[in-house]
């Protein structure tokens, strides 16, 4: 296997090919985005005699949850002022809206730069990321068809990125969730055209949850099931968020609240019954539902209000999720590990932004208890799998 990866990779488990990396903007001309996704993989290595050689290589450590900022679909769409959408910056103090502002200016060759982003991979000891778009631009708030070229925007653009360093990055997209037969029709689009592994939704459309059926997204996740692909569950602040403003809270406790009420529908609604075999990855560790599992069994046992629709325990449906390893403490995620398994818990870092994790290799090693085979599922067997990364 060769890496293309930074200058500045030292890790000698890499063999690095004779050119070096290439720097450069994620935004280049929209011609280039137009044809994203149509070039093709590079081959496996050959040997000299031109026989292909086998090897068994230990997995890839990647990262599942990081996001690209496209500047392309920032500049063209800075007229909709996607930010009084965001619930965190909505419900914020003014503080908390300087230090925001500071971080993306700070943090922008980061979001925006394929060098800076490689440099910073290597120095967390991360082969693969897989990039999703960053929540300020789900854009479900606009009219269906714009919302549907905004997705197909940000789609080729992450597309693009792809192709430069296929060996480096798997991509996510997003889809117009405001409409479910445009956001089939660009699911179908971003994964059979532009060959991106799954899609990051949020967890409301609009104040709404996704198991409205004002929504009508029962046919998304059937499609989504059958493709088989990857639904990456992120939040955007809570929605509700008026006793949420200092501090941060809008973020630091709303974002994993979030996660946790949409679980929560899609589990006592009968979505995670309906579909068995959908892939929903749940970032920030599951949010809060993902240790506090016991007092929906208890609700679904003791009360019929809490269990109109599905048969099983609630936490039955919970032990399907994917969860990413963004908790910030050892203890937390070994507990994480100890409920769902290693194959169910996957190296995330939240990259760029300030809340995330800057050391995830040294965090999952910090979990003392683990076996080298739940370290090397975790760092990214599991996500080598689920998103068909190749070795």
């Amino acid at each position: 296997m060769f890496y293309t990866c930074s200058s500045s990779c030292q890790n000698p488990s890499h063999r690095h090919s004779a050119s070096s990396g290439v720097s450069g903007l994620f935004s280049l001309p929209r011609q280039a985005m137009a044809s994203a996704g149509a070039s093709k993989r590079t081959p496996s290595p050959e040997s000299l005699s031109g026989k292909a050689i086998k090897r068994v290589s230990p997995a890839k450590v990647v990262d599942v949850h990081c996001h690209y900022l496209s500047p392309v679909v920032g500049a063209k769409y800075a007229h909709l002022q996607p930010a009084k959408h965001d619930a965190t910056a909505v419900y914020a103090t003014e503080l908390s809206r300087q230090v925001n502002t500071k971080q993306i200016q700070e943090r922008g060759p980061k979001f925006n730069q394929v060098e800076v982003r490689l440099k910073d991979m290597d120095k967390m000891g991360v082969d693969v990321q897989v990039i999703s778009p960053a929540p300020i631009q789900y854009f479900y708030f606009t009219e269906p068809v714009l919302g549907a070229q905004i997705s197909r925007d940000i789609n080729e653009s992450i597309a693009m990125v792809v192709d430069q360093r296929p060996d480096r990055f798997v991509g996510m997209g997003t889809i117009p969730l405001q409409d479910v037969e445009l956001a089939i029709q660009e699911l179908e689009h971003a994964v059979n055209v532009l060959g991106l592994r799954g899609v990051q939704i949020c967890t409301n459309v609009n104040g709404k949850n996704l198991t409205d059926p004002a929504l009508k997204l029962e046919k998304f996740f059937a499609k989504a099931e059958s493709m088989g692909i990857v639904l990456f569950l992120h939040p955007m602040g809570f929605s509700q968020g008026e006793r949420f403003v200092e501090h941060y809270f809008n973020n630091v406790m709303g974002n994993p609240l979030e996660t946790s009420l949409a679980l929560g529908h899609l589990i006592f609604d009968g979505v995670l019954a309906r579909y068995p075999k959908l892939k929903i990855l749940a970032s920030h560790g599951g949010g809060y539902i993902a240790s506090y599992w016991a007092r929906m069994d208890h609700a679904w046992k003791a009360r019929a209000d809490a269990r109109t629709v599905i048969q099983k325990k609630p936490s039955s449906y919970l032990e399907k999720i994917y969860f990413d390893t963004i908790t910030h403490d050892a203890q937390i995620l070994g507990n994480l590990v100890d409920r769902y398994g290693a194959q169910r818990i996957l190296l995330g870092t939240d990259y760029p932004f300030d809340m995330g994790e800057d050391n995830p290799v040294k965090l999952i090693d910090s979990v003392g208890h683990l076996s080298a085979e739940d370290r090397k599922l975790i760092k990214g067997g599991s996500a080598m799998k689920l998103f068909k990364i190749k070795a």
